[in-house]
């Protein structure tokens, strides 16, 4: 096992469906106090800065005028409403399902649960998956739904009911099933969730041979794949390394091209955040800031990543842990100075009100659209590097990808081959102990022979997912003169119109 692989282990501790444009403008234009601090009045809301990044990406692909129009477009939505019992009084849940794109079955996307889900945002969030699965090549059409509720407002009995009443509104209008739909935990969910989702499902389709497969990011014992966690930290941990190490990038932002020694600072400590912040400081990176919604925690020399972890499970914050420095105003902490930003929450944290003020040699997106278009403008002319979210935050729906395979394979990765592949490394090591003349000892016979376990060949899966997509990326970006957010979508938009050109389009001619 390499010495990486080894760090890694060792880090690891509707009521109607309905096209857009019937859709009423007032619900596509609700906005949220979380993701409207760091933005001016002016700026487009986050579903028309998705589809400006889209337009100003359009202009360098190949797709034609048609093409374009469809692809931007997004196919359809679900908007649900059904009462929920609690403490004696009846309350409405909404809840959304956006399918972006229907090029390639089936749609993957999350489902998150927060008081701050809207329409514009749900189907901004699915035009981002459309565009994402494309750019690494995962066979999949955008989705995203969302269930507007504080989940802490909720006891878990209640999240239950409320889970698997979502769930039957998207069974009883076909939003969901491992050809059609696919959902996956977001923010405010995760594998308890998704094990509801998938119950649920088989239990409304006893017939269906593959009903494991509705659903990813499921615990191990109900399906799960092993590295699904963490799969969007790692992902980001791929691709920032991969960045790091062009020359090119190197030059711009006067870097050794080492993640050893690299300082970074991450927005967010959820699923995201965490786990990039382990792969980081597995690596030898320094992370020297972490920021949450109620304070952040800064350490010019590194946080122990572990340590911040069990403070906060134990105190429920930041506050009062001995080895940082903990800063009320956790949002200033963004404009800190660092070799590596990571956005790692919500969308639009960065906007006109503070891009001007961010030192980040590189900003990483791990999170959807944390940067606004305006401030995407500003922060590039200022010399810093963006590595966008449709490529940087794709871990997790690359490992999706993996968790869905298996579920229709039946079939756990490496049961078939393991055994084997270690029985043929010790036929070849004793040839070569032969020739040395001398025997291994017991440790190295054991690293040299070891066959891959499941999670090794998710993140081997993974690992090359983000390499192919990071240099195809760059290489578009050379050949075209452009950023690497707008290469990204070109990528994307040139993939999927193949697709839709290989497929056909019934009744049209794009």
């Amino acid at each position: 096992m390499s010495l990486f692989a080894g760090r890694l282990r060792n880090a690891i501790g509707l009521r109607s469906t309905a096209r857009r444009s019937a859709l009423s403008a007032s619900a596509r234009l609700l906005s949220t106090g979380l993701t409207d601090f760091a933005t001016e009045e002016d700026e487009p809301k986050f579903l028309k800065a998705v589809e400006m990044f889209f337009d100003r990406a359009a202009r360098y692909s190949d797709a034609s005028e048609e093409k374009l129009k469809h692809i931007k477009s997004t196919d359809s939505v679900l908007s649900v409403t059904f009462p929920m019992d609690k403490d004696g009084k009846t309350v409405m849940i909404r809840g959304y399902r956006s399918q972006h794109s229907r090029h390639r079955l089936p749609c993957k996307g999350g489902i998150r649960f927060s008081s701050e889900v809207d329409l514009q945002e749900v189907e901004a969030l699915s035009a981002l998956m459309t565009y994402k699965c494309a750019v690494v090549d995962v066979p999949f059409g955008g989705g995203k739904g969302g269930i507007m509720i504080d989940p802490k407002d909720w006891t878990e009995a209640e999240l239950e009911r409320i889970t698997r009443r979502f769930t039957l509104e998207l069974c009883q209008k076909n939003f969901i099933g491992p050809g059609v739909d696919v959902p996956a935990p977001d923010v405010g969910t995760g594998a308890r969730e998704m094990g509801w989702i998938a119950d649920t499902y088989r239990n409304f389709n006893p017939q269906d041979v593959n009903g494991n497969a509705c659903v990813t990011g499921k615990a191990l014992s109900l399906g799960g794949v092993r590295g699904r966690t963490e799969a969007t930290g790692l992902g980001v941990y791929y691709g920032i390394r991969e960045f790091l190490s062009f020359p090119e990038v190197q030059q711009k932002i006067k870097h050794h091209g080492n993640i050893e020694g690299t300082s970074v600072i991450i927005q967010g400590f959820g699923n995201v955040g965490y786990w990039a912040s382990k792969f980081f400081e597995a690596n030898g990176a320094k992370v020297i800031g972490i920021v949450e919604h109620d304070v952040a925690a800064y350490s010019k020399n590194g946080i122990n990543i572990e340590q911040l972890s069990l403070w906060r499970k134990e105190n429920g914050s930041f506050k009062g842990f001995p080895d940082a420095q903990i800063i009320d105003r956790p949002m200033s902490l963004l404009e800190g100075e660092c070799d590596v930003l990571i956005p790692a929450a919500l969308e639009r944290q960065i906007g006109l009100r503070n891009a001007h003020k961010i030192k980040a040699k590189l900003i990483g997106e791990a999170a959807n659209g944390p940067i606004t278009f305006g401030a995407d403008e500003v922060i590039r002319k200022n010399g810093t590097i963006i590595v966008p979210d449709l490529l940087l935050n794709a871990g997790g729906v690359c490992v999706s990808y993996f968790e869905w395979a298996k579920n229709l394979s039946h079939l756990r990765f490496g049961r078939m081959n393991k055994r084997w592949d270690e029985r043929s490394k010790g036929q070849l090591l004793a040839l070569v102990e032969g020739n040395a003349g001398r025997p291994l000892s017991e440790l190295e016979r054991r690293q040299l022979i070891h066959g891959a376990e499941e999670h090794e060949l998710v993140y081997s899966g993974l690992e090359d997912t983000m390499i192919v997509a990071c240099n195809e990326t760059r290489q578009t970006a050379i050949e075209k003169n452009i950023d690497y957010r707008t290469a990204a979508l070109t990528n994307s938009i040139n993939k999927i119109a193949i697709s839709l050109t290989g497929s056909g389009s019934i009744f049209t001619h794009a």
